[in-house]
């Protein structure tokens, strides 16, 4: 194959990327700069043009589908087969390891992975099997205690001891004791044991960085710390570490994820060699400018300006409102009018801070019978009723698994109360055995009482039942078997109402994806029921199960990055909605906050409207508003203010010279509590002080009636 057929329709910057050498290599990839695309051209040389093996290549990608992606971009431009390239996300990669060196890792064979429902399951059941009142130790506060732990590569014995969380901790011990004895796996562990197992076995780790010598990394800006340490892991002296990311698109830390990895990346591998994709393909040149202009304003940053040979393209349409219903309602005019001019209502996409602010905007479609789609609803696998097949599937394959149990015992209803599960329970405990043992060890000694006893031995014959029936069958025929003994759709069937056809209609559609399944990566250590088990608790959900039609997007900021839209809106741009409140007391929160307006702002390819209410019901009461300052970092002369007032222009913050200053001061009023100064603006008798209670939120007070006192 020659180097012109993979070189060609590529930027001299991507070349460069693509055709760079065994060196460590970062490419800081702004928005719609072509960073999948280098990626994808990047392992098609190495595999065309450099001759490396696909089972030398190491590739991660943020999300499966773009995994999926990238293995049929690739084959299609070497025209041949990519066999043997370890390519998924860090948790399929972590699990794929796993499977295959469960013993070094100190694991069952038959280990399952725990989703995030399972998960918070898990730790109810753990809880009350302690003791403890959920009131006290909140289950979700526990589950992001726990997996922030993980996150950053820490076992309960390496915490930092504190008086304040020791009871977190001892829950966290309990927690890896349970799933430890049930060989369950949860998303973190997933990570930190792929780590800890290459970290203490030398002869394997220098067995996967011989074979891995060149690894590959998407959106890194959005690795956490124990996927940074894997990484630095794996690479071995000898390897090519390839990293494309983005920090100014750095928008999820908030779940662990660290910007200042790019900035590490630089000082830990030596002689890295920084590659920037400045030129845009996606947006005018106002939308860059104005990107440029807001990002700008942040400190800790990778520069880089981007820029387009495209059009200029038409001025940033700001308009103000009275509200929120006011700016819905201009909102879905705009979409009427793009609709009436010969666009298409897919290519229209409203971003919003908050989900929400949605409600007022679907409210506003659905009068106008105007089809939406909200982007990111309930992904498939999390549905009860196919979370209810697939907890039968898993006690099949893995008697273990507790909450598999709990969850297949009680849909449909088997008789099993409260009580008999609490006893259940209780033996497991005390005799340190999952609870399917338990149940089997309860009725050989008789311990259940006659109605409990026939209700527990029912449920368990029915687990041996599925099992032996469908050994030996092919996928879709073991789920469609399962699901006929199960019950459910019987169970199902006799509620005899709208949603509980839907949800047969979603069990239905669980045997498709049984019948339209193949594994994303050679894993021949599994059956196929268990890698479609894994993959379904591995799925992240990007697609959502209805079908397409012409609709208007709704989405967060947050879900949007990665999108493209031709008409993008902007809702609810706002000081204290965007910015959120939350980061003007945040070390860095601000910063987060602009790089999601930056985000935003380069989903547009052509059209960019930004609106902003004068008022806002917030918390059941209406609060005044003021316009973002987003708003006013960008250029003058990039707006198109189409206000009935116009924007108008920001008052310079007033500091007070000496030490009376208040800016930044805690302050307490007698009926909003305690709370800090952020804004001071005007003099004299007008003079007035926003301040953001820890009750209340934001509120504009006049300094001379407001009675503050300072703390």
């Amino acid at each position: 194959m020659e180097a012109e057929h993979i070189l060609n329709r590529l930027n001299e910057p991507q070349k460069e990327a693509v055709t760079s050498g065994i060196q460590p290599v970062m490419v800081v990839a702004g928005a719609g700069s072509g960073k999948t695309r280098v990626l994808v051209h990047k392992v098609a040389w190495l595999i065309a043009i450099e001759s490396v093996a696909p089972e030398n290549i190491f590739a991660v990608t943020f999300t499966n589908k773009a995994a999926t992606e990238m293995q049929t971009r690739i084959q299609k431009i070497i025209s041949a087969p990519a066999r043997g390239m370890w390519v998924g996300t860090f948790h399929g990669l972590a699990h794929r390891f796993l499977r295959q060196h469960w013993q070094e890792a100190g694991l069952q064979q038959d280990f399952q992975i725990l989703d995030s429902d399972d998960q918070y399951r898990q730790i109810r059941r753990l809880l009350k099997s302690l003791s403890l009142d959920e009131n006290q130790y909140p289950p979700k506060e526990i589950q992001w205690f726990i997996n922030s732990q993980k996150d950053l590569g820490l076992r309960p014995s390496m915490v930092k001891k504190d008086p304040t969380r020791k009871e977190y901790i001892d829950i966290y011990q309990a927690y890896e004791q349970g799933c430890e004895r049930a060989g369950l796996v949860d998303f973190g562990e997933l990570l930190l044991r792929f780590y800890e197992t290459l970290k203490k076995n030398d002869v394997l780790l220098d067995s996967y960085q011989t074979r891995f010598k060149h690894i590959l990394v998407d959106e890194f800006q959005d690795t956490n710390e124990i996927q940074y340490q894997m990484i630095k892991l794996l690479s071995g002296p000898e390897s090519s570490t390839f990293i494309v990311g983005d920090d100014d698109q750095s928008i999820y830390r908030w779940r662990g994820a660290k910007s200042e990895n790019m900035q590490r990346f630089q000082k830990d591998f030596k002689g890295c060699r920084l590659i920037k994709l400045e030129q845009n393909y996606r947006s005018t040149k106002t939308i860059l400018t104005a990107a440029n202009a807001i990002i700008a304003n942040n400190q800790e940053r990778l520069s880089k300006e981007l820029w387009t040979q495209g059009e200029q393209g038409e001025p940033i349409a700001v308009t103000g409102a009275y509200d929120e219903y006011e700016e819905a309602q201009n909102i879905v005019n705009k979409i009427i009018t793009w609709k009436t001019q010969g666009g298409s209502l897919s290519d229209a996409a409203v971003l919003y801070r908050s989900n929400a602010q949605s409600r007022v905007i679907e409210e506003a479609l659905l009068q106008l019978n105007i089809p939406y789609r909200v982007y990111g609803g309930m992904r498939f696998f999390d549905r009860a009723e196919i979370k209810d097949v697939l907890s039968y599937l898993r006690l099949v394959t893995n008697t273990n698994d507790d909450v598999a149990f709990e969850r297949s015992s009680s849909m449909p209803p088997k008789g099993m109360g409260l009580k008999t599960m609490s006893q259940i329970r209780a033996f497991a405990k005390e005799h340190n055995v999952s609870l399917f043992s338990a149940a089997s060890s309860m009725l050989q000694n008789q311990e259940l009482k006659p109605r409990a006893s026939a209700a527990t031995d029912s449920f368990l014959k029915l687990i041996h039942k599925i099992k032996n029936s469908i050994e030996g069958l092919g996928l879709p025929d073991q789920f469609e078997k399962s699901i006929e003994l199960s019950g459910l759709v019987t169970f199902l069937k006799s509620k005899k109402t709208e949603k509980s056809e839907t949800r047969i209609d979603n069990i239905s559609e669980l045997v498709n994806a049984a019948h339209g399944y193949r594994p994303l990566t050679d894993e021949e250590e599994l059956s196929p029921l268990q890698s479609f088990l894994s993959h379904a608790a591995l799925e992240s959900g990007e697609n959502q199960a209805a079908e397409w039609e012409d609709s208007a997007q709704l989405m967060t900021m947050h879900s949007a990055k990665g999108l493209e839209f031709p008409l993008v809106f902007i809702a609810g741009m706002e000081d204290g909605l965007f910015p959120h409140t939350r980061s003007q007391l945040d070390p860095g929160g601000l910063e987060e906050e602009r790089r999601l307006c930056y985000v935003a702002v380069t989903r547009s390819m052509k059209e960019l409207y930004i609106s902003y209410s004068s008022q806002r019901m917030l918390h059941g009461n209406m609060m005044s508003c003021q316009p973002s300052r987003f708003l006013y970092e960008i250029p003058n002369e990039l707006i198109d203010d189409l206000s009935t007032e116009g924007l108008k222009p920001r008052v310079k913050k007033q500091r007070r010279t000496g030490g009376d200053s208040l800016l930044g001061k805690l302050v307490e009023h007698s009926s909003f509590g305690e709370g800090v100064v952020i804004s001071v603006e005007g003099d004299g008798d007008n003079k007035r002080v926003q301040v953001n209670f820890q009750s209340e939120g934001l509120k504009w007070l006049v300094l001379g009636y407001a009675n503050l006192k300072i703390m």
